[in-house]
């Protein structure tokens, strides 16, 4: 059964690499900017290439369906890149396809904030999608770049479902009928994002489960099946948005960015500083038979459990890279 994670953000370390082996992950999409400008991601691309040179027994990058097979039939957990913000194509928009051919597969159009493109959703207010971000998502569809609107607000999701070309994702959120977190996806987004042959990647952020880190593997699982009965079953993966390892410090680069001289705690107090912690059966990359044996028990079959597992992300890979 091939396993595919459509976001994580850890401190990649050899150890996490072996952890993605032993726990069957054959592709990870992992994130390499936040708030960067294009030379401070290009650093971090650079990077990367040394955790590939360092690491290719248990890594390799990858940009396409075939190469993720390829990654399988070694032995290798295929990585994918991606932008959580468009501040690394900055006010460019020939950067996408200059990105995209140094191995970027997704761009998130808004983190949380206001973007150049689209409104994230911890904005009161939402115009929707920009002059610019239209350009963006044509450009985007022709490249082969996936529209991922996994931090924007309500209207500029639906209308970035309308305007694209070519199906989006929502790579890491889960329904607000599970819990109302403001990154969460209500039903009309996820009827919407399934009637386009978009995906939706469900998050194990505790922030984004019902009870936190005292979610329930039960819980998470009948999470999925009643969202498999609004979107089908054909449009939902996992995302777990695992960030391992990471220090505290993480947190308030991926929240404040340059923008705030202090840190924006967004979906409620003080509280939830820092990372929190993960349940204890998803803890970290070893831990993917849990969700699947969950699945098995919530009454999914084999065939279900697989497209559930990985090739849905697959297919939808498929047709979603490369050029159009």
């Amino acid at each position: 059964m091939i396993t595919i994670d459509a976001l994580q953000y850890s401190r990649w370390s050899s150890e996490i690499f072996r952890q993605m082996r032993k726990g069957g992950l054959d592709c990870v999409h992992v994130t390499i900017a936040y708030h960067e400008t294009a030379l401070e991601t290009l650093r971090n691309i650079g990077a990367w290439n040394q955790l590939f040179e360092q690491n290719n027994d248990l890594i390799m990058r990858v940009g396409s369906a075939e190469d993720i097979t390829e990654a399988r039939q070694a032995g290798k957990t295929g990585v994918i890149f991606g932008f959580q913000n468009c501040s690394p194509i900055e006010d460019d928009f020939s950067l996408v396809e200059i990105f995209y051919s140094l191995g970027v597969r997704f761009m998130q159009l808004s983190y949380n904030n206001q973007s150049l493109l689209a409104t994230g959703c911890y904005e009161k207010n939402d115009p929707g999608i920009t002059r610019f971000g239209k350009q963006v998502i044509r450009e985007m569809n022709r490249v082969g770049m996936v529209v991922d609107m996994s931090h924007s607000a309500e209207r500029s999701t639906l209308e970035a479902i309308e305007l694209s070309q070519r199906p989006i994702a929502i790579t890491h959120a889960n329904p607000t009928f599970f819990e109302p977190a403001l990154r969460n996806k209500s039903n009309e987004v996820l009827r919407a994002l399934g009637d386009s042959g978009g995906m939706l990647g469900f998050s194990l952020y505790p922030f984004h489960l019902r009870n936190g880190p005292g979610c329930s593997c039960e819980e998470f699982c009948e999470m999925v099946a009643d969202t498999a009965e609004i979107m089908g079953i054909d449009h939902i993966g996992i995302g777990s948005d695992l960030c391992q390892d990471q220090p505290d410090s993480i947190v308030e680069w991926m929240r404040n960015g340059r923008w705030s001289k202090t840190t924006d705690y967004g979906e409620g107090s003080a509280a939830q500083a820092g990372f929190p912690q993960q349940p204890d059966w998803f803890a970290n990359s070893t831990h993917y038979g849990n969700i699947a044996q969950g699945l098995r028990q919530k009454g999914f079959n084999q065939q279900e459990l697989e497209k559930i597992m990985g090739l849905n992300w697959l297919r939808f890979f498929e047709t979603s890279f490369g050029p159009h």
